[in-house]
């Protein structure tokens, strides 16, 4: 599958960001400003794993000779981020090419100006010729997304860790001191959050806002302080996860006071999370949380079950009688994305149950019969309708992420130890940094 889709976006859309399959030409969203070779940098690590290592060579000669920051562009943060900063990162960790790390280095300075804000909470998009940063215009009176900025911890530890540049650590431990210094309504993240004024914006909580990399798990793994959880597991169970009537555990939305009882295919990634946070939990309380992120892994995969092509929608609803179904008709398509695979991945490793492989099994076989085209793998507009309308975008996380989660979950336990790597949000490997060396490295 990931020969497939490399040889088609090699074929039809080298260089660009990322390939329309059906069309076969190349594509690009908006978040990339005129940044190129998204799918190249995402794949990079995915192609080192699987050891196609021809291909590997050739998209290395791409970088050093094509990828270029210097360009009159906005882009978003978040995205070129998890995508360029952390594909980099891990392909100079897995290979050693020390044009990995410069080029990683390189982009993390430009995006330095993002923080450039009265509270250092970082702009979410930034032209990286001018350095002058703004935020969404439809994100809550000019704020920043939890889930953007949240998750710029791991890379720029990383980023600091091989440049000898204090800078890029402290940027991201300031955005940990503003969190913490704030009230938690709840004992939750609110998803915006005044880069002017530090103060919280519209009172909505969703899981992957407050999470993405925003989990113990990850920030132990970044070499950070253990002690200061996003969402505490304590306040996500009282506030947001719910049972349906028909037995489904899910994870709902916080709004204002009032519970919207919906869950969106990006919040599936919190069967993994949890099972992750349990793995270091105070013994009393692991049992638990496996049960939990077992019964969230099962609500997720029911989302598909219940659908024509086996492929999960957007988002899918618990009210009116109907559960684990998307209602909307702008919530029924699936876009190629990987954290259902990313928690059967999770939950395969810590309990070895067969039905975690069975159902990336299933989920291989949809992904064959209903997105796989001549030219590639194309998103599907509608799930629950008989045959595909295909939306005509290969995304680039479909080979950073989806395609490598499902070779991991199919993978010998030992192919990336959990002990030694933590995945960023972009599915990019890097290594644990050890609480000593990261004392150590504070010191100097």
């Amino acid at each position: 599958m990931m020969q497939f889709a490399w040889d088609n976006y090699k074929r039809y859309a080298w260089g660009a960001n990322e390939l329309r399959p059906v069309s076969k030409q190349g594509h690009s969203s908006n978040l990339f400003g005129s940044l190129k070779g998204a799918t190249i940098v995402d794949a990079l690590d995915t192609l080192y794993i699987m050891e196609m290592y021809d291909d590997f060579e050739a998209a290395t000669e791409w970088v050093e000779k094509n990828l270029d920051f210097n360009m009159n562009a906005e882009i978003s943060v978040f995205e070129v981020n998890i995508r360029f900063v952390g594909g980099l990162l891990s392909a100079y960790y897995l290979s050693g090419k020390e044009v990995f790390r410069r080029k990683a280095i390189e982009l993390g300075e430009k995006l330095l100006p993002a923080f450039k804000t009265p509270t250092g909470i970082p702009w979410a998009l930034l032209n990286l010729k001018s350095g002058i940063g703004r935020n969404w215009p439809w994100a809550s009176g000019g704020s920043s997304i939890l889930a953007e900025y949240g998750t710029l911890h791991l890379e720029f530890m990383h980023l600091g860790r091989l440049s000898g540049k204090p800078v890029f650590a402290e940027k991201v431990m300031n955005i940990r001191k503003v969190l913490n210094r704030l009230d938690k309504p709840q004992g939750l993240y609110p998803n915006y959050l005044n880069p002017n004024s530090g103060q919280w914006g519209q009172r909505k909580s969703l899981l992957r806002s407050c999470s993405v990399s925003l989990v113990p798990g990850k920030f132990r793994c970044a070499g950070a302080d253990r002690n200061l959880p996003a969402c505490s597991p304590q306040a996500i169970e009282t506030n947001l996860i719910r049972k349906s009537s028909g037995g489904l555990t899910y994870i709902a939305e916080w709004k204002g006071g009032l519970l919207e009882h919906k869950m969106g295919h990006l919040t599936c990634f919190a069967g993994g999370m949890i099972a992750l946070g349990a793995d270091g939990a105070p013994d009393a309380t692991t049992g638990h949380q496996m049960e939990l992120a077992a019964e969230i892994a099962r609500t997720c995969h029911e989302s598909y079950a219940r659908t024509n092509l086996k492929l999960g929608p957007e988002a899918f609803r618990f009210d009116g009688g109907v559960e684990a179904i998307a209602t909307r008709q702008n919530e029924k398509y699936f876009i190629l994305r990987p954290e259902v695979i990313e928690t059967y991945m999770y939950m395969w490793r810590f309990t070895h149950d067969p039905k975690y492989r069975q159902w990336g099994w299933e989920a291989v076989q949809a992904l064959e019969q209903h997105c796989r085209v001549e030219g590639g793998y194309s998103g599907v507009r509608d799930v629950y309708a008989s045959t595909p309308s295909y939306d005509d975008v290969q995304q680039s996380f479909y080979l950073a992420e989806t395609l490598k989660y499902l070779y991991l979950l199919f993978s010998d336990d030992d192919h990336l130890p959990f002990e030694h790597w933590v995945f960023n949000t972009e599915a990019h490997p890097l290594p644990v940094i050890k609480k000593e060396t990261a004392d150590r490295s504070s010191q100097l």
